[in-house]
């Protein structure tokens, strides 16, 4: 009767801790840990598969580089959903864009983006190839910020190599 009275006065369960309805779809859908382990496998499976098909598709002359830029973008795409299975959607989604990665995931996902229209809108090779390296480079700087004092290791590297 309580519940009923907050909902019916406007002051939901839900919005008083602060949860979204994202949140309670993401509660309400959890799945068994065996099946999100293999969630996992198998996504990140893919986007490994789909990573060295698309550089050895690199080699092939005239379309080579149109399909090695899609599917090396499918690949890390998959790799980074696979992730989802491990923590869910929303949480992933927040970790994404943290203060600490959020620009890495924002210049990701432009790269992505960007990889693709060379690749097909503008029909240039060479930018298409510029785009996945800095895509590459973006995630990397991205997974670096799982691990503790790996971004300040790698910069103290580059420094004093340069």
């Amino acid at each position: 009767m309580d519940k009923l009275k907050k909902v019916l006065s406007g002051q939901d369960e839900a919005n008083s801790d602060g949860t979204g309805i994202l949140e309670r779809a993401n509660e309400a859908s959890t799945l068994a840990w065996g099946t999100r382990m293999k969630g996992f496998a198998v996504c990140f499976v893919l986007g490994i598969v789909s990573s060295i098909l698309g550089s050895c598709m690199l080699w092939v002359p005239r379309v080579g580089l149109a399909v090695f830029a899609v599917l090396y973008s499918v690949g890390n795409l998959s790799a980074l959903a696979s992730t989802m299975f491990l923590i869910g959607p929303c949480r992933q989604l927040k970790t994404m864009f943290a203060k600490e990665r959020a620009l890495a995931t924002v210049i990701m996902g432009v790269c992505l983006a960007l990889t693709l229209c060379a690749a097909f809108w503008w029909k240039n090779n060479g930018l298409a190839l510029l785009f996945c390296v800095l895509q590459f480079l973006a995630f990397a700087w991205y997974g670096l910020s799982y691990i503790p004092f790996a971004r300040d290791g790698v910069m103290k590297l580059c420094s004093m190599c340069f």
